[in-house]
């Protein structure tokens, strides 16, 4: 069953428009899920549904700026131990934990290829968040093995958290480039901060208006560098970790809680990550696959962990 899940995401691939035209609004869909990797894993970071909006407004007013795009998402997060069946608590290597928000964004994008995107989310973690629902459902629809643990997750909390993502071009040729991509996250949910290269091999569009920073969304003539953009991408990055709700529970709150059976764990507070992927943009469509490998995030769980992540995007005006 782990196939089918792979074969649908390669199939976000499939025909596209054959001509290039700015568009205003774009909507979408992204999931996430280690199956999709094909390994047999079911463990850590395991699924994430995410839905958005976006929504490109009038940068001509500021002379810098070639684009400026409005964004709202919602999304879903899921989280378990190295299974999601744990015959006890001693293979509770990472807590079990469901994460569920809205948020929106401004995504600033600048002539000289320098991008900012601000975001801000509002979620809760624990029961509210639908994680066992969520997951006996996709269990139970693929055909696989009834999930049991969840009595021990994360316990409900609400978390507020603003991130800024900041790129820049640094070095282009006819088919490769190079920019520097870092981020930072502070809030109740989520403290951390990284920072990497991202390197772009084949037919890729300026930083302002390209699949990479989330701006195909464009009101406006820019020019462009090719009709449809097709590349290969990879992003290493160097992540410190401060804070994560999802394994350590609320920030206000002693863990566990009395009266609850929640677990939680230790964070570890340097983490590397490795993501691969390609991007393809053609007509209305905008799609995406990528695969991330991580480092250990818990002190004590059993291995690192990875997952795949499929993008389709809609664009019209």
């Amino acid at each position: 069953m782990k196939i089918k899940l792979f074969a649908l995401a390669v199939s976000l691939f499939a025909a596209a428009g054959a001509y290039a035209q700015t568009r205003s609004h774009e909507i979408g869909l992204q999931s996430d899920n280690d199956s999709f990797l094909a390994q047999g894993s079911d463990r850590y970071y395991t699924n994430g549904i995410f839905a958005y909006y976006r929504k490109a407004l009038d940068a001509s007013k500021n002379t810098s700026l070639a684009n400026k795009v409005l964004g709202f998402e919602v999304g879903q997060k899921l989280f378990n131990p190295q299974s999601a069946a744990i015959p006890s608590t001693d293979y509770l290597d990472r807590p079990f934990a469901g994460y569920l928000y809205a948020g929106a964004s401004l995504n600033l994008l600048y002539k000289n290829e320098s991008a900012l995107k601000l975001t801000a989310r509002l979620g809760v973690v624990g029961p509210a968040a639908g994680g066992k629902g969520i997951q006996e459902f996709i269990h139970k629809t693929f055909g696989f093995y009834p999930p049991d643990g969840w009595q021990y997750q994360i316990r409900n909390d609400v978390e507020v958290n603003l991130s800024a993502d900041y790129s820049k071009l640094i070095a282009r040729g006819s088919w490769i480039d190079v920019s520097a991509a870092t981020y930072a996250n502070l809030g109740t949910g989520f403290i951390s901060a990284g920072a990497g290269p991202l390197f772009r091999f084949g037919n890729f569009n300026q930083l302002f208006q390209s699949a990479s920073t989330q701006s195909t969304a464009s009101k406006g003539k820019n020019s462009l560098l090719h009709e449809h953009e097709f590349f290969l991408y990879y992003k290493p990055q160097a992540n410190v970790i401060g804070y994560d709700a999802t394994i350590q529970g609320s920030i206000f709150k002693d863990h566990p809680e009395p009266g609850t059976m929640e677990i939680t764990k230790n964070i570890r507070h340097f983490v590397f990550s490795n993501e691969v992927g390609a991007n393809y943009v053609s007509g209305r469509f905008v799609y995406g696959l990528a695969a991330i490998f991580n480092t250990k995030d818990v002190k004590n769980v059993a291995r690192s962990h990875q997952w795949g992540s499929a993008t389709l995007l809609y664009r019209f005006n």
